[in-house]
């Protein structure tokens, strides 16, 4: 009678289902020569573990049908009562509009096992400090002991309690006849600051804004649903003429880095003649040199040139000083009279003066202009905040055999979440950054497991 109640207390849900605890034990008489027929595939041991999986098998596959084990579940769970035919008699419409929708059915849960609870979720940071920090003040505050924050809060409390005129009105605190600032109105500046009660004053700076770009910029035309031939094109050359930028600076990177050809690459004759290269010219000069020195040393053995003592500045005469006097007063009386002259000119050009002032004026005024629109273009690019450089995202653009007919085919481009980032760092509200690379702290070690290498072929 025990072997039949332990048999009734579990159903199977598939025919080939059965409890391992009374299943009975059938001698194998499969060849020997076989892998079932090896000791440890044959064995009791084996064949009881085989018949755990199938029972766990079943219990996962009666646990996500049925909620739980069919033998522990109730009649009305299992089975139910039929009373008439009143299903029988709705209209075939109704059963229409009652059917579900067959994308509600594949969204619909397959299995009645809950999820598994997300552990990460109900985590807290310092969880087990904070909760004997929370536990130690508890104990305290049932002894009468209050943390000083909270002391400091009933002080408060109980100190305006006194003051607070239950009625008095509501009036809005940023006014500027709030009764708050009554008391302060006709008082001196000085006083207001330094006793700090006056406002700061906020700095201009921070009215201003980091870039004048609007938040959300207006794309293309061409970008649009359904655009008109011409602006379609013309966005269409704008991403040809990005691309064209690519290729010529790849091009250039392969340029610089290619392997010279054969026709290209170095020979012999060519390395002699770079080592030997300002060498030959410097000889030649050698020579030229050694060609002058040996003609002067020729010239200068003749005997018929005497050598001549060099010359000796005697004291001058009074003629000599007295000529150079004057001299020097006639050179100074020219100089005087040419500075005249000139001054006299200058009144006759006053128009020509006029007119390069009026030049050196306009000049100025472009360059200041020129200055501003530079100022202007600058505002408009986006600051280098750190050591990236600003990049602006790719052309959302679709080719004219792309292009939907209607709204509904409409393929949507780009990510409104990429769109927004890149939006802050071209406004210089936050700098350009990149996704950190994963750096590894160890290196990988690659052992052979054990298994795989017994395995021989």
């Amino acid at each position: 009678m025990a072997a039949v109640a332990e048999s009734l207390s579990f159903l199977g849900l598939t025919p080939s289902a059965r409890d391992p605890a009374t299943a009975v034990r059938r001698r194998n008489r499969g060849p020997r020569n076989r892998k079932k027929g090896w000791k440890r595939w044959a064995g009791p041991e084996a064949r009881l573990g085989r018949e755990i999986g199938d029972f766990l098998e079943d219990v996962t596959l009666q646990q996500r049908v049925a909620g739980g084990l069919i033998a522990e579940q109730p009649d009305a769970g299992l089975f139910f009562v039929d009373t008439g035919n009143a299903e029988k008699g709705r209209k075939r419409k109704n059963k229409i509009r009652e059917k579900p929708l067959h994308i509600d059915l594949v969204l619909q849960p397959d299995s009645k096992v809950p999820p598994p609870k997300d552990i990460l979720s109900y985590q807290i940071p310092n969880g087990k400090k904070e909760r004997r920090r929370r536990q130690f003040w508890e104990r305290l505050a049932q002894r009468g002991v209050l943390p000083r924050a909270e002391r400091r809060l009933q002080t408060r409390l109980q100190n305006a309690a006194g003051r607070v005129d239950p009625g008095r009105s509501f009036y809005d605190i940023w006014a500027d006849d709030n009764p708050l600032e009554r008391a302060l109105v006709g008082q001196d500046s000085w006083f207001l600051q330094q006793t700090q009660k006056q406002r700061v004053k906020r700095p201009p700076r921070l009215q201003q804004k980091p870039s004048q770009l609007p938040a959300v910029e207006v794309i293309a035309p061409g970008g649009s649903y359904n655009p008109t031939f011409e602006d379609h094109q013309a966005l269409l050359l704008k991403a040809h003429e990005v691309e064209v930028m690519k290729k010529r600076a790849e091009d250039k990177v392969e340029r610089q880095l290619r392997f010279p050809t054969a026709a290209e690459a170095p020979t012999a004759e060519t390395v002699f003649r770079e080592q030997c290269e300002g060498l030959l010219e410097e000889s030649e000069g050698e020579e030229e040199e050694e060609e002058e020195q040996k003609e002067e040393a020729v010239g200068g053995a003749q005997p018929s040139d005497p050598p001549r003592p060099p010359l000796r500045p005697g004291k001058k005469t009074e003629q000599q000083r007295r000529k150079e006097k004057e001299a020097r007063a006639q050179e100074l009386r020219r100089r005087q009279e040419k500075a005249w002259r000139c001054r006299q000119q200058q009144l006759f050009r006053l128009r020509s003066l006029g007119r390069q002032l009026r030049r050196w004026e306009q000049e100025l005024l472009r360059r200041r202009r020129a200055r501003e629109a530079k100022r202007r273009e600058m505002e408009g690019r986006p600051r280098r905040l750190g050591r990236i450089k600003y990049e602006d995202p790719a052309l959302e653009v679709q080719l004219s055999d792309e292009l939907a007919e209607s709204l509904r085919t409409l393929k949507p481009e780009g990510s409104v979440l990429h769109d927004r980032f890149k939006s802050l760092q071209k406004r210089s509200l936050i700098e350009p950054r990149e996704r950190a690379k994963f750096k590894r702290k160890y290196r990988l070690k690659y052992v052979e497991k054990r298994a795989f290498r017994e395995v021989t072929l």
